[in-house]
């Protein structure tokens, strides 16, 4: 399913295609806590999907700190 969003992050448009089908989307938006609804999806897609925010945005707002 093409998922389309606006990051929390940026207010950036942003779309995905996630391994997601329509009653697994339903039952999250009804409440179904995230994980629950859609077990065969990454959390990395799992977050995209709650926020839309990308990895690329997350790593940009949350570097990681250098080790020395």
């Amino acid at each position: 399913m093409l998922i389309k969003r606006k990051s929390e992050l940026t207010g950036k448009i942003h779309e995905k295609e996630i391994d997601v089908d329509q009653q697994q989307f339903l039952n999250w938006a009804s409440g179904i806590h995230i994980a629950h609804a859609m077990p065969n999806v990454s959390a990395v897609d799992r977050i995209f999907i709650m926020t839309g925010i990308t990895p690329e945005e997350m790593d940009g707002a949350f570097p990681a700190e250098n080790e020395e």
